[in-house]
């Protein structure tokens, strides 16, 4: 009886485990070895169910062509552009005006789509030039957040915080391109 019990319980335990390692798999879009900075590990955790890859598409590094919410990272990728980063960030991330009238939702899932990419990115160890329009999408989601009256709390998530993570990974971009970030993050309404 005991014997049975305890096969039985193996049983149980054992036919879990597909599970447990389903739920601890990587994302789609993790495609390296290289360990992830904390903050990047958390932003996977949270990002991971929003996201879905395309394997049959590469983007930047070797990384899935993500899409979230109906943006595909390929149909906002900074890298197919002629301009620079913060060029390319400031035309096709612009808000409308009002800035409260601006869909969250979309500029949201285009931030997602760089999140995934820059995670699949750092898993391999390659180039972050991604940094620039990531932070800036960041940067526009806290101003429309803001405007819509539901600031971001954390201090990490703040727009100027923001704006200078934009400006801190950009020392090469022309100094009017940077005059036109600074002019927003003093535009909240």
């Amino acid at each position: 009886m005991k014997f049975t019990s305890i096969l039985a319980l193996g049983a149980g335990v054992a036919s879990a485990s597909p599970l447990l390692f389903n739920r601890q798999s990587p994302a789609c879009f993790v495609i390296g070895n290289e360990v992830l900075p904390q903050e990047v590990s958390n932003v996977v955790s949270d990002i991971r169910n929003r996201i879905t890859c395309n394997p049959g598409r590469r983007t930047l590094s070797g990384v899935p062509d993500v899409s979230s919410g109906g943006v595909s990272f390929s149909s906002v990728n900074f890298a197919n552009s002629n301009q620079t980063p913060l060029q390319f960030a400031l035309e096709r991330f612009a808000t409308k005006t009002p800035l409260a009238t601006t869909d969250l939702v979309t500029f949201q899932s285009q931030l997602d789509v760089y999140l995934a990419t820059e995670a699949g990115i750092r898993s391999v160890g390659g180039n972050l030039a991604i940094k620039v329009p990531k932070f800036y999408l960041q940067f526009q989601v806290s101003r429309i957040q803001t405007a819509q009256g539901n600031p971001p709390t954390a201090p990490g998530l703040q727009v100027d915080h923001l704006r200078d993570k934009v400006l801190k990974n950009a020392p090469r971009e022309a100094q009017a391109l940077k005059d036109q970030l600074t002019a927003q993050a003093r535009q909240l309404s």
